[in-house]
């Protein structure tokens, strides 16, 4: 009797291998393994990496990103951080691309580095920052707050000043871009957004400075009236369009689209494609501009901003944005009321981005762990 449900089990066993071996011959026939990319934002949970207003660059099988390095508000900041990862998942810090402590005293561009971009065109690197000199009479540099162009050979650099101040005026979130017959475009914000043509050997515009979006544009959405920045421009099928994010409901993504670089522009969609608010967000901005009485739903998510995006190939070899998460002190159950330290700075966080009927699509933000397949 033992020995017959021995023999059983044995022929039972033999028979389970040779199952999991066909399987395995099948899925290798038919090549049905595939890989994933997995990733939970916000990506970054470090404050001393942290950043606003991310932008990731893909140059070999490396991803590099830079933004506004911490304190944003309250003066001076270190300089222009770059970040380097090997998987889009682990970052750490590579070096400064401009090192604040290392500035003669005369330096005109000496302030808060914000929103610096870094751009490949021609084959160098463009990197666009946006700062002022700071001085006792203006100690955060906003009277002289306008755009810098540096180049260099390689991403992580050295970079060399090519010239600034670009315009005369106050601007910021400088972003570069270059149509397929090779002229240049530089758009930028300033209580509203702005374009103009740029030589970038030279650094120099080739035509004027032009404002052709004010925040409170006549006929356009209320959720613009507090403040519209950050613009970024990609051309697809023939038109060109405009990522640009907003202040007024929390930190959203709308987009614009146009048949010219130099517009006129429209609005895709009359809501934001993408991004978060919540009715507690700013509220002294909010009371002093007047729109704090403007009627919408909070979005069911942890975040109190999600915006100033840019693109780039993510791992899967498709476009992905990306921008700073930042998360909500009052965020709805069923999230944790406890703030681990690296809560209280924004992060970096990402997201597939998605092209179908003549528009760009992004998913809400996410905050759980997300699958993407990876190309075979």
């Amino acid at each position: 009797m033992m020995r017959n449900q021995f023999s059983i089990l044995f022929l039972f066993f033999l028979s389970v291998l040779s199952a999991q071996k066909n399987d395995t011959a099948k899925g290798l026939k038919n090549n049905t393994v595939q890989k994933v990319f997995k990733y939970t934002n916000p990506i970054t949970r470090d404050s001393i990496l942290s950043m606003r207003d991310y932008m990731i660059n893909k140059v070999g099988d490396k991803w590099y990103a830079t933004g506004t390095s911490n304190p944003v508000w309250t003066g001076p900041n270190p300089g222009v951080k770059l970040l380097v990862s090997d998987d889009m998942i682990h970052w750490k810090f590579h070096s400064y691309l401009i090192d604040a402590s290392k500035l003669p005293e005369d330096c005109p561009y000496n302030g808060r580095f914000w929103a610096p971009e870094i751009h490949f065109i021609q084959n160098k690197y463009w990197l666009t920052v946006n700062s002022g000199k700071v001085t006792k009479e203006d100690p955060k540099g906003m009277s002289k707050h306008s755009i810098w162009l540096f180049s260099a050979d390689k991403i992580t650099g050295p970079y060399k000043l090519v010239n600034g101040p670009l315009t005369n005026q106050y601007n910021n979130d400088a972003t570069l871009f270059e149509d397929d017959n090779g002229d240049t475009y530089l758009y930028c914000s300033g209580n509203g957004l702005f374009q103009a043509k740029i030589d970038l050997k030279s650094g120099k515009l080739t035509t004027p400075i032009h404002k052709f979006l004010d925040k409170k544009e006549p006929g356009y959405p209320e959720w613009m009236v507090g403040g519209i920045e950050g613009p970024f421009v990609i051309k697809k099928e023939e038109v060109y369009f405009m990522f640009f994010s907003t202040w007024t409901r929390g930190y959203e993504v709308g987009l614009l689209k146009s048949k010219s670089p130099m517009g006129p522009w429209e609005l895709v969609s009359c809501e934001p494609i993408f991004g978060t608010r919540k009715k507690g967000y700013r509220p002294e901005l909010a009371v002093s501009g007047g729109y704090d009485n403007l009627q919408f739903t909070d979005t069911h998510d942890p975040y109190q901003e999600t915006g100033h995006n840019a693109l780039f190939e993510g791992p899967d070899g498709n476009l992905w944005t990306s921008c700073h998460y930042f998360m909500d002190e009052k965020r709805p159950y069923p999230y944790s009321q406890t703030f681990q330290p690296w809560e209280k700075f924004p992060q970096m966080g990402i997201e597939p981005v998605h092209y179908a009927d003549g528009k760009f699509y992004i998913n809400s933000p996410t905050w759980t762990e997300q699958t993407v397949p990876l190309k075979k």
